[in-house]
């Protein structure tokens, strides 16, 4: 039996068709048996053809011997096909939903099989990538989001100090009028500018907040259009500046999908944070290859430090360039988040002859 279910290859077999070919292979034996049954039937009837009692008794026997045939012959039959297309799979599954009910996404579901459990271990093994994968969004999102409260706690705690001081001197000195007019108005004055600058932060992480709430929205376009339109807003912005400007194309296609407005979001902050950092110099270099749009910002500043390396990226990070406290930091952050809506990622790192360099790439649909 086990020499014609291997013949019969059930595994590369759909289920009808295994339990089909199963059928035939219990039709035949059963068929086989009960034909030996009829001649065994007949030889005892004959053997009992004088017996005093008769052999009247042999037909009932040989239709129990039927029924036993038949009875162990569905079940026999219905063993392999449990066995052969069913165990397996079924254990694989079920092991699988416990894992995920626990939690753990940190397996594989696989079969090696031709029919519909196996397509079915192949859609199950997609849904626990696809948790797995919104999973791990989730928890990137979620310490994201407690490192920008972390943050923002921190650099909220220095204005709020710093009012707290300065309320706790005018009510110890104004009521005992120890406190000249042209003091108490410089004083108001100060708080007023720190009062201004927590109004900032919040407002920054409202337009943090709106972030995760912002759409890509992905339109078809031409390349060179949409490398105009870049080039068009760079040199605006660079030219502002008074430093000098250059670029480069790299493209393997005429048309992309790409969300417009969110890509040309990314390209102005990094141009904004090039020309920040640069000392006379910034280059752009577009790239279209393999259905990713990539673009370089490079600058000829000073490039990142280690720490900035690492936390260029982080919100309100904003390094120790002059300028620092004139912005909140928020630039590469906002590029790194719209980034990874469109599929994409951002790099920071530094040029192989110096200065900064950030790439920014963005999934896109391709037509050659």
């Amino acid at each position: 039996m086990a020499k014609i279910i291997n013949y019969l290859r059930l595994k590369n077999m759909t289920m009808l068709q295994s339990f089909i070919a199963l059928n035939c292979v219990y039709l035949a034996i059963v068929l086989t048996a009960i034909v030996f049954e009829f001649e065994w039937a007949d030889r005892i009837r004959q053997r009992f053809v004088d017996h005093p009692s008769g052999n009247d008794w042999v037909l009932t026997a040989q239709i129990i011997a039927m029924l036993f045939t038949i009875g162990i012959g569905l079940f026999l039959m219905a063993s392999f096909f449990y066995k052969m297309k069913l165990k397996k799979p079924l254990e694989i599954l079920i092991n699988a939903s416990e894992k995920i009910s626990a939690n753990d996404l940190g397996f594989h579901v696989s079969y090696d099989s031709k029919d519909e459990m196996s397509e079915l271990c192949r859609s199950f093994e997609k849904m626990r990538s696809q948790l797995e994968s919104n999973f791990k969004v989730l928890w990137r999102t979620a310490e994201e989001r407690n490192q920008i409260n972390a943050i923002f706690a921190h650099d909220l705690r220095t204005p709020l100090s710093i009012l707290k001081g300065y309320f706790e001197f005018i009510t110890s000195y104004l009521p005992q009028k120890k406190i000249s007019e042209e003091k108490l108005l410089d004083t108001i004055k100060t708080m007023e500018s720190h009062i201004l600058r927590m109004e900032r932060y919040v407002e920054a992480m409202s337009s943090i907040q709106k972030l995760d709430e912002l759409p890509a929205n992905k339109q078809e376009v031409e390349v060179y259009t949409l490398i105009a339109l870049l080039e068009d807003s760079s040199r605006r912005i660079i030219d502002l500046r008074g430093k000098t400007y250059d670029s480069r194309k790299d493209v393997d296609s005429t048309r992309l999908v790409v969300d417009l407005d969110l890509v040309m979001q990314v390209f102005e902050n990094m141009i904004a944070n090039g020309v920040r950092y640069a000392s006379s110099q910034v280059k752009v270099d577009y790239c279209v290859c393999n259905g990713i749009f990539s673009i370089t910002v490079t600058d000829d500043g000073p490039g990142f430090s280690n720490e900035e390396l690492v936390k260029a990226v982080l919100p309100f990070y904003r390094g120790e360039v002059p300028e620092a406290n004139k912005h909140h930091g928020l630039g590469l952050y906002v590029c790194k988040t719209l980034c990874e809506k469109h599929q994409g990622g951002l790099q920071v790192a530094n040029h192989s002859r110096g200065g900064g360099k950030v790439t920014a790439s963005f999934l896109c649909q391709v037509d050659k």
